[in-house]
């Protein structure tokens, strides 16, 4: 029996919601003041696209995103997949990684505009602290999990140090890696739409603010269906590289 279900199952369950969302609010059982119809939300977020307003929130938002999303993973790798490898370097780590990885790092974002001040700084370093923690704890678990005797083969062959590191570890610990950078990539767009609230003049955390101020409930509801939309993407595009990468998992 296949262990995948048919694609159009994963479109089913968000089409009945909106299907059922879009009955309830025409029928006036839900108030189409603080319900809009997703009729009338997407109709909103055509406007606001042929505008230009909506496409230049979302890339600021994506930019940010990006590059906080890279500066965060690159060294949480490499890190996770040292504290994998050194018993030493685990000891020496871990212990501050425990303290900090549960501190809600948006409660982190005014100490980070403190000391970067308000600009693009310091939402994309908000980003990189929101995930790095994740990224790093799940390689350090993939490399953990590895079988010893691939290690104990590696080193009678003469792999040591970059050798164990790059033909062991390193694909080794690859699914659980992609499997940090998803959970990342979630807590990323978390991050940067609350950074975007607290303070921005540009971006879809911003765009969500400024309709929540002149009560216009279907921007809103716009921008939350953009920040949804989003977060599905780039898990699709995440399975689509790891699919590239390991090609020989199911």
């Amino acid at each position: 029996m296949s262990a995948r279900a048919p694609r159009g199952l994963t479109l089913l369950s968000p089409l009945l919601f909106l299907l059922t969302w879009e009955a309830l609010s025409r029928a006036g059982v839900l108030d189409p003041r603080f319900f809009p119809p997703p009729s009338a939300v997407l109709a909103t977020l055509a406007a606001m696209t042929r505008s230009g307003e909506f496409p230049h929130h979302l890339g600021v938002s994506v930019r940010r995103i990006l590059l906080g999303f890279v500066l965060g993973a690159a060294p949480a790798v490499v890190a996770g997949l040292a504290m994998g490898l050194s018993a030493a370097v685990r000891a020496l780590l871990m212990p501050l990684v425990a303290a900090i990885y549960p501190i809600p790092k948006i409660a982190v974002y005014p100490l980070v505009i403190f000391y970067l001040g308000i600009g693009e700084g310091s939402k994309v370093t908000i980003v990189a602290l929101s995930i790095s923690f994740l990224v790093l704890l799940n390689t350090m678990a993939g490399v953990l999990g590895l079988d010893p005797a691939y290690f104990r083969i590696a080193r009678a062959y003469g792999a040591r140090g970059w050798g164990l590191f790059r033909t062991v570890a390193l694909p080794g610990a690859a699914p659980a890696i992609f499997t940090g950078l998803k959970l990342g990539m979630g807590f990323a767009l978390i991050v940067i739409v609350g950074a975007e609230l607290l303070g921005s003049d540009a971006g879809v955390g911003f765009l969500i603010w400024r309709a929540y101020q002149i009560f216009a409930v279907d921007v809103m509801f716009a921008g939350l269906l953009v920040t949804a939309v989003l977060g599905w993407v780039a898990t699709a595009a995440l399975d689509w590289l790891e699919r590239l990468a390991l090609p020989w998992r199911p």
